[in-house]
């Protein structure tokens, strides 16, 4: 039966940083040093990581290969909202099961006039992460994360994890403390 851990093998993501993109292990590594605002709350820094075969990175392969639930994997895709000749990017969190409400929610979220999915290649160079596997964890300190309701309150989510040949596994209420991080209803109706 799908579920969120699926057939994988998982292990902690800090204990790994070989599995996941620098700036990712670079977060997760800032993430697990204890705060007194984060006493008894691991967030992020409790993700855990798993290897997978990067050919089946992409949503559908990976969740009929590994055996993981679709409602239990969420995708962060790039927007770039263009106002006034300014750029703004920012990374939008919904369950794979789910389509983003991008032209509605999320461009009216982020002020701006036009939005479209970033360009492959300024997706690539601005996260420093690999075209699916980009996550909100590690992503530039002022893109805001927009993250949607139903991830937070999926519990266990798949999520990449800056490189096409892992994946993380988190809670998707990490996600929502994420720094510059705002829950939203984002789902298309």
């Amino acid at each position: 039966m799908p579920s969120a851990r699926g057939t994988l093998d998982w292990s902690p993501g800090a204990s790994h940083p070989e599995l996941v993109a620098p700036s990712v292990a670079a977060a997760l590594a800032e993430a697990a040093i204890p705060t007194p605002e984060a006493a008894g709350d691991s967030g992020v820094a409790a993700a855990e990581v798993a290897s997978i075969d990067e050919t089946l990175a992409d949503t559908e392969a990976f969740c009929a290969a590994y055996d993981v639930a679709p409602g239990a994997s969420a995708n962060c895709v790039i927007v770039a909202g263009k106002r006034a000749g300014e750029t703004t990017y920012a990374a939008v969190m919904v369950l794979a099961s789910d389509r983003a409400d991008v032209n509605g929610v999320v461009r009216r979220h982020l002020g701006v006039r036009k939005i479209s999915f970033a360009p492959h290649d300024d997706a690539v160079s601005l996260t420093e992460m690999e075209f699916g596997g980009i996550t909100p964890i590690g992503l530039p300190a002022a893109w805001p994360v927009l993250v949607d309701a139903a991830v937070v309150a999926a519990g266990a989510v798949v999520i990449g994890s800056g490189l096409r040949r892992s994946k993380l596994l988190v809670e998707g209420a990490a996600l929502a403390k994420l720094p510059n991080a705002t829950v939203l209803e984002l789902r298309q109706p």
